[in-house]
């Protein structure tokens, strides 16, 4: 912890009623809130067990930590904390601090004389060296410091505090039992509170080192396990910069200000403020003492390695290269090793498209096992399996990679790592169409309790991972039909991650994508055209990939089709597998819909071959179902249900509630073309085909179907996808024959 630069506060000082004894050699200074507190404390050792109950002194033994270690607060604030826990004791409280404030200057030194009579005794009320003993002692050693000038001068902003403080207990008092006109009301408690605030402002001056520690390690743990109870950013800059004013040199104030800059994704200020981080650090020597000669050295590779961290989050890959190349050379000239695996880990984020990236991630996790460094090796093994996930390996391997990670994550206690893992075997299931596994991950994830909660009442952190388990459980909903379900899922999101937090983007582009899903399925093409812009704006290539198939719903055929080939050269470029595939389909549907099926059938068994060397189980299906209605255009309905009887089985498991409709769909369009195109052999004379419900023998079920549902089904022959509606009465119809066709030989 830096302390106050000797040349700015060489002298004891007062600002605004707050005295600084002697800076450097007290780490704590009486002001008139830490005298409430200490009158708070005396209070309870001076009333007997027997007048407070035991459940009101446990709430007083739970409110006092944050009292002692958090910022300086108004009196009426404190009034009301008190009574919640003990009315009794606020009473008194109340009318101790009436009669020192409204009393003389020595009734406050006979206060901090009896205070020493706390340690005396046999049994004493208060341990030397307990919390409280400790801060007792801070506070007398403190007042004894002071001049007598000072000592008035604390005394005057004891009463200062005390009349700001009775006059907002009045002023709330008749708040609460005039009943004015609503508007004219609001106009006074705007006014009201914005007073309040400046006078806290004004009268809270520095924070002490304690408090100082106390209030940046709670917002950083609320900036890095819930963002939505940490303080504003505007609040928290503002805060931070007055605690800079009085103290420039506090290195932890100026990191905790480059990671609230981060949070609205200012790159000149979160620079800036990194820098001054580090800059700091060498400065007061902080990292030599614990270093030894190599902390200058050291400042400045870590120094260069966030700067490389901080311009690849922004997107600055030039920039973040040349700055991970400067911290490799001092690491390498400094021997450090640990350094060296951290540069190691963000050279593959940074070259991950490359086809050799895998080799550095598997030397970088072999490297961070050797040196016994189990983040960065469990951070390494989640990489890699997402990156084998992408190159088509089978899910048994994966699994087992991430069991292995999983050890290491639960032997370290590595609980943000445990939620990574279980939303990346959420996210592995969904891409090789597994939904139901999928399901059941997301769901293992939103139930489990975090190992480091982040007060008493949270045992979940709104970290990343969450929001990707939520994301997926929505989509995974509306693919099924529960747009309520996965409306409310999204209304959780919106409260968990407001969207002015750092992970907002991923539930703003899952309730677009669903959006326009529900858009597309009702025709209503002009509203999904309208959702595509914001779609293009959280992720670029989903949003061409839409704009193409809006086109293609609106017979823009020509227009669809040059967006489709210039994505499609775009995702193989990056190798984006699951885009290619998608986008084969949508030409190749683009291909039959302009009444050319023969030049489709080449693009589906590309696409087809493709999900079957990735192992994208969903997308082959969807591949199969479209190549069997290609074949079923071409009038070859018996190969066309060969090809279904691969299909049907993984989209009525896994699939959504629409592409089963459509399979089932297009297994009765099959059905009755291939019983309209029988040609039944020669019977004898007076044998008649057998009825419904009667034994057709040997004969094939199609054989069965009535001759009006045959005719039926032939005018629906070239329906599309929005005569679903209508094709579903029919398919309520032939319902047993659908069945009875699962158990045909193919051959038929």
């Amino acid at each position: 912890m830096a302390s106050v630069h000797e040349s700015l506060y060489f002298n004891p000082m007062m600002t605004n009623g707050v005295v600084h004894a002697n800076v450097f050699g007290i780490k704590d200074w009486v002001t008139p809130y830490k005298i409430a507190v200490l009158v708070l404390l005396n209070e309870m050792g001076r009333t007997g067990e027997g007048a407070v109950s035991l459940m009101e002194r446990r709430r007083l033994n739970q409110l006092l930590l944050p009292l002692l270690q958090g910022p300086d607060i108004t009196l009426s604030k404190l009034y009301k904390l008190i009574e919640e826990s003990c009315p009794q004791l606020a009473n008194s409280v109340q009318i101790r601090i009436k009669l020192m404030a409204e009393g003389e200057l020595k009734d406050m030194e006979q206060f901090f004389d009896d205070l020493s009579d706390s340690f005396s005794g046999t049994e004493p009320e208060v341990h030397k060296t307990s919390v409280v003993g400790l801060f007792l002692r801070h506070m007398i050693l403190a007042y004894s410091k002071l001049s007598f000038s000072q000592v008035f001068k604390l005394y005057t902003a004891l009463q200062q505090y005390f009349q700001n403080g009775e006059k907002k207990t009045v002023e709330d008092a008749d708040m609460e039992q005039t009943n004015r006109e609503e508007g004219e009301r609001k106009m006074e408690k705007e006014e009201l509170d914005v007073s309040i605030r400046e006078e806290e402002v004004s009268c809270s001056g520095p924070l002490s080192q304690k408090q100082a520690e106390f209030f940046l390690s709670q917002q950083a743990s609320l900036l890095k396990n819930d963002e939505t109870k940490a303080l504003t950013p505007a609040s928290l800059q503002k805060e931070l910069n007055n605690l800079l004013k009085f103290n420039p040199d506090f290195a932890e104030a100026h990191y905790l200000s480059y990671l609230n800059n981060l949070r609205v994704q200012d790159v000149f200020s979160s620079t800036h403020s990194l820098l001054h981080y580090f800059d700091r650090l060498i400065l007061t020597g902080a990292e030599s003492k614990s270093n030894g000669d190599e902390g200058y050295g050291r400042s400045l590779r870590y120094a260069a390695l966030n700067l490389a961290a901080l311009h690849c989050r922004f997107g600055h890959y030039q920039q973040a290269e040349l700055a991970l190349q400067e911290a490799i050379r001092i690491a390498q000239e400094s021997n450090d090793h640990v350094c060296l695996q951290h540069c190691l880990s963000w050279l593959y984020v940074l070259g991950q498209k490359r086809s050799d990236s895998y080799v550095l991630l598997e030397h970088s996790v072999k490297k961070a096992v050797h040196f016994g460094l189990p983040y960065l090796a469990s951070l390494g093994i989640q990489s890699l399996v997402q990156q084998r996930a992408f190159a088509g390996k089978t899910a048994n391997k994966l699994m087992d990679a991430l069991k292995d990670s999983d050890l290491l994550h639960w032997k370290h206690s590595l609980s943000e790592l445990i939620d990574i893992s279980i939303a990346q075997k959420t996210a592995i299931w969904r891409l090789y169409g597994r939904s139901t596994m999928a399901l059941q991950q997301a769901q293992m994830l939103l139930s489990m309790n975090s190992l480091e909660s982040v007060n008493a009442g949270v045992q979940q952190n709104n970290t990343e991972s969450f929001a990707v388990a939520l994301c997926h459980l929505a989509e995974l909903h509306a693919e099924q039909g529960c747009f309520a379900a996965a409306s409310e899922v999204l209304k959780h999101l919106k409260e968990r991650f407001p969207p002015n937090s750092q992970h907002a983007q991923l539930w703003m582009l899952c309730d677009q994508k669903i959006q326009f899903d529900r858009a597309m399925n009702d025709g209503k093409y002009h509203l999904a055209d309208s959702l595509v812009t914001g779609i293009t704006a959280l992720n670029s290539i989903e949003g061409v990939y839409r704009k193409a198939i809006v086109l293609q719903a609106q017979n823009q055929m020509s227009e669809a089709h040059k967006l489709l080939q210039k994505l499609l050269i775009h995702c193989q470029k990056i190798r984006n597998t699951e885009m290619v595939i998608s986008v084969l389909l949508s030409v190749a549907e683009l291909y039959w819909r302009s009444s050319s099926p023969t030049v489709a059938l080449p693009v589906l068994l590309q696409a087809l071959a493709l999900s079957k060397e990735y192992r994208l189980q969903y997308l082959a299906s969807q591949t199969v179902l479209n190549l069997a209605f290609a074949q079923l255009i071409l009038g070859i309905p018996e190969q066309a249900l060969s090809l279904l009887h691969m299909a049907i089985e993984p989209i009525l498991a896994d699939g959504a509630v629409l592409d089963k409709g459509r399979a089932m769909f297009l297994v009765a369009k099959c059905q009755v073309a291939s019983a309209a195109s029988y040609d039944p052999p020669k019977k004898a004379e007076g044998q008649t085909l057998p009825h419904t419900g009667e034994d057709p023998g040997e004969e094939p079920v199609c054989d069965a179907l009535p001759a009006a549902a045959s005719r039926t089904a032939l005018s629906w022959g070239a329906l599309d996808k929005s005569s679903l509606v209508r094709a579903s009465l029919l398919i309520h119809y032939i319902d047993e024959k659908i069945w009875d066709l699962f158990t045909c030989p193919p051959s038929m």
